[in-house]
């Protein structure tokens, strides 16, 4: 997903959930600031680099693809982008190499999509912005991984955009091409993906970025032939999954203000949504690639407040000027204070599952070592 769905979209998600105008921008910025929390931004505003929950490309361009490098990698987009949907998954005659890659596919509704709400109820509310992020990608980025692999996130020459018409759709070859300068044509369904390379650890083979920017686009419905699924097709309905991905948005938030005594996975707030369905689905199904301005103009309807548009240095400066011992309580101390936790929950559980590939979590580790 991109700034439209996890800054407005997300502030509209917390309002009808309940919260205030003020703290729906808590909520909004900090979900958003997940996909700028980077270990270059963290070393210039001197924060602690463990608390990165996302890779610029000039830092996974030098990034080590060896067993240290893998798993700093995965460390972050698997906790923060593509948190797994069932690392216990079972894959017969397979490699156990394969299999803990398989199990680091992402998708809606597994165990850590609850451990992850649970996790931030009664924190901060920079903690509920970094769930919200982690919850609404497990949908936008489903059947992709978080770790680099060929086998995993590639994709073939079978891949086909459905565009509506009149009571159903019409296919349309999708065109790849590698041009990062010029923006997507939605009209001739032409967009941009990774470079392919044949080596299976290739940061190129990270997450979806074999096709594209799709996953991130609220309107777009695609049929593909995903490698790991042995080449059996994949519909992928973006604007119903967009809309599971809203209403979960506001049935956790309310849980977490505390609605309810448990997080229940697949299990949606239509309530809240009733009376604005047109709207949201007009929003989501709207062909552009940015849904932003749309977003913001139903969320300053819903509360009569206006949205600022994101800036991502707003709380740079009272971190920086604030004495250490007080740097916790700001704004971003409150952040990091949350992805650290989230992160190193992700990471043990899927230590504890057997799986390797992300390593050992901060808190297993000697003082000094990354999460």
């Amino acid at each position: 997903m991109q700034e439209d769905f996890h800054y407005y979209a997300t502030y509209c998600a917390a309002f009808l959930a309940g919260y205030s105008h003020e703290d729906s921008l808590v909520i909004a910025y900090s979900a958003q600031f997940v996909d700028h929390c980077s270990g270059t931004l963290l070393s210039r505003i001197k924060g602690p680099v463990a608390a990165a929950t996302t890779q610029l490309q000039l830092e996974l361009m030098d990034a080590e693809t060896d067993i240290v490098g893998l798993q700093d990698i995965t460390r972050i987009w698997s906790s923060f982008h593509f948190l797994p949907r069932d690392l216990h998954a079972v894959r017969e005659k397979c490699s156990k190499r394969y299999l803990q890659k398989y199990r680091l596919i992402c998708g809606p509704n597994g165990d850590l999509v609850v451990k992850t709400v649970e996790l931030a109820k009664g924190r901060p509310l920079q903690s509920v912005g970094i769930a919200m992020h982690v919850l609404a990608d497990t949908w936008a980025h489903a059947n992709f991984a978080g770790t680099p692999s060929l086998v995993i996130n590639n994709t073939n020459y079978v891949f086909y955009e459905l565009i509506p018409e009149g009571e159903g759709y019409t296919e349309r070859p999708i065109t790849f091409r590698h041009k990062t300068s010029v923006p997507d044509d939605m009209e001739n369904s032409i967009y941009t993906n990774s470079l392919y390379q044949r080596y299976e650890n290739s940061i190129m083979n990270l997450g979806h970025g074999r096709a594209g920017h799709l996953p991130d686009y609220s309107f777009v419905r695609y049929r593909y032939l995903p490698a790991w699924g042995n080449y059996k097709e994949i519909v992928k309905d973006n604007p119903s999954d967009y809309m599971k991905a809203f209403t979960q948005m506001i049935y956790a938030m309310k849980y977490i203000r505390g609605d309810g005594d448990a997080f229940e996975k697949d299990t949606y707030d239509e309530e809240a949504v009733k009376a604005y369905r047109d709207r949201i689905r007009g929003i989501i199904e709207k062909r552009q690639l940015s849904a932003s301005a749309d977003w913001k103009a139903f969320g300053e309807e819903l509360s009569g407040c206006e949205i600022p548009d994101y800036v991502m240095d707003r709380y740079f400066d009272e971190y920086m000027d604030s004495p250490a011992g007080e740097k916790e309580e700001t704004f971003l101390g409150r952040f990091i204070n949350g992805a650290v936790a989230h992160k190193g929950m992700v990471i043990d559980e899927i230590f504890r599952s057997g799986n390797r590939l992300a390593g050992v979590s901060k808190q297993k580790r000697s003082k000094g070592g990354r999460a």
